[in-house]
């Protein structure tokens, strides 16, 4: 007797993807508008920005500012101004880039907490951060990462009173250039796609079954011209030959989905054709090889890599990058059951090439082993990057802020570099090592799912296997994917990491001055 459909109650999903603050630019200040000035540790010009002549110099010694990346002081009741208008002095210490995001995050959460205390001030939705007149456009778009990101909330709850809406951010500069309005708009594309990564991650597995997360990738396609959504189910996946995908979605009464992104803009036939690849287990129990049940709730984030595709797809159309870009996230639910894949099964892929099953809980690789087969051999790639929390070495080897890569070229590697260098996201290069190569052979199927050997190298050297010789890059997030913690721009909770990048790395490609 076939499994049950689970009813989905989508009456209960927030709207995805969450509203951050709204930025904008400009050379005016506003009236009775919140007053941002950026400090730093300098011994004479501690103040920053045209807002510097408007602070009284006994501010400096009654707020006692250091100038540190991320202080908030915060100066209420300035004389002359509107009731519930107040100061903030905000530290960037060295203005690097990460001290911009930083100092943007910890703004917005001073001012979110300050709202939320003083009900008053609810009704002024301005705040004006003025910009020194030096401010590069890489700082200012760093500072709107931070801005945008460092509040970012996701509940599920019937009592939105308590929460403030986000108020309007004005960046004030007496004389903004091109390139600083250009970045802003970059890096609200950016910060919108880390958003919506999130809010894949963060939702519930009630809701977010393979069938919603296709349903939201197309209605993300449908809301960004020129980006098209094809969604395959379960009975495509089986006569095109997906059994990686199907064997393990086969013990969830939801069944498996192919979601595929397409953007192809005219004129871009010299372009290289990029394909992102993201795994998107959208419940890990571990299946048959089950998980401990102690952390096991946060198995909802195992869609990571698949959100990120998915978000930065539709950043990359809403930049209008010149450049062929390709998205697909192989989703299924991992879970026990009566037809659940088992240790010791055979599973054939999309290229006829067949691995043996050595645990049900390493199920990502398999997922990714038919999309890398997939694209290889139908969407005649350039170059293929795959995406996914994969490994648990991987937090092991790099902790849980630093994400892992492997690349088949230097120029793959350099460019994922120097991408995740420019939005703030860390990475580090590991071996394909040759010494494990051997191991990968399979005794009773082609490959093995699980080679002996270190974990992270084993999985990526598995999956290079269907890479048919494409330039290939695999990262795996296990450990940056999600935080229990706050710093700089993150929160706990997914933290869409990965999106970013994957949209700088296609920049890279579509404009050769970056590359």
């Amino acid at each position: 007797m076939p499994a049950r459909q689970r009813t989905t109650p989508t009456r209960t999903a927030p709207t995805v993807p969450t509203a951050g603050p709204g930025v904008e630019l400009t050379d005016r200040r506003t009236r009775d508008a919140a007053l941002v000035v950026l400090t730093a540790p300098a011994d004479d010009d501690m103040w920053f920005g045209p807002g510097t002549a408007e602070l009284p110099d006994h501010w400096r010694t009654w707020a006692e500012p250091t100038g540190k990346t991320g202080e908030v002081r915060t100066i209420p009741g300035a004389p002359g101004s509107a009731p519930g208008t107040v100061r903030w002095l905000a530290g960037i210490a060295d203005r690097t880039r990460a001290d911009w995001r930083a100092a943007g995050a910890a703004l917005i959460r001073s001012i979110q907490d300050f709202d939320r205390a003083d009900v008053s001030a609810r009704a002024r939705r301005a705040v004006d951060i003025a910009l020194p007149p030096d401010v590069e456009p890489a700082e200012l778009g760093a500072l709107v990462t931070g801005l945008r990101l460092g509040g970012y909330r996701f509940r599920l709850t019937a009592d939105r009173t308590t929460e403030p809406r986000p108020r309007a951010i004005r960046l004030w500069l007496r004389e903004p250039a091109d390139g600083h309005r250009t970045e802003l708009a970059r890096a609200i594309a950016l910060t919108s796609a880390t958003s919506l990564a999130r809010d894949l991650a963060n939702m519930p597995s009630n809701i977010k079954d393979p069938a919603w997360l296709a349903t939201v990738a197309t209605r993300a396609a449908d809301d960004t011209p020129g980006l098209t959504a094809t969604v395959r189910d379960e009975h495509w996946l089986a006569e095109q030959g997906f059994g990686g995908v199907l064997a393990v979605g086969a013990g969830s009464a939801t069944p498996p989905r192919l979601i595929e992104l397409t953007w192809r803009p005219r004129g871009t036939p010299a372009a290289p054709h990029l394909v992102l690849i993201g795994k998107g287990v959208t419940f890990d129990t571990g299946g048959i090889s089950i998980k401990p049940a102690d952390g096991m709730h946060m198995m909802r984030t195992d869609m990571s890599g698949a959100a990120a595709v998915i978000a930065a797809l539709q950043g990359i159309a809403r930049l209008g990058l010149p450049i062929r870009v390709t998205g697909l996230a192989p989703a299924a639910e991992n879970h026990m059951g009566a037809s659940a894949y088992r240790p010791g099964d055979v599973v054939r892929h999309v290229d006829g090439r067949t691995t043996e099953i050595a645990n049900t809980d390493a199920e990502g690789r398999l997922l990714l082993a038919d999309a890398l087969a997939y694209a290889a051999r139908r969407l005649r790639p350039d170059v293929m990057v795959d995406v996914a929390t994969l490994t648990g070495a991987m937090k092991v080897s790099l902790g849980l802020r630093t994400g892992g890569f492997f690349a088949t070229t230097d120029d793959l590697a350099k460019r994922i570099d120097a991408a995740g260098d420019a939005v703030g996201e860390r990475w580090w290069r590991l071996p394909l090592l040759d010494d494990h190569v051997d191991d990968v052979r399979g005794d009773l199927a082609d490959v093995k799912q699980c080679p002996p050997g270190p974990g992270g190298i084993a999985a990526a050297l598995f999956l290079r296997e269907f890479t048919a010789g494409v330039p290939w890059a695999h990262l795996d997030i296990a450990g940056p994917a999600r935080s229990d913690k706050t710093y700089d721009e993150v929160v706990p909770g997914g933290t869409g990491f990965a999106a970013r990048t994957l949209i700088a790395l296609a920049e890279s490609f579509a404009t050769p001055e970056l590359g």
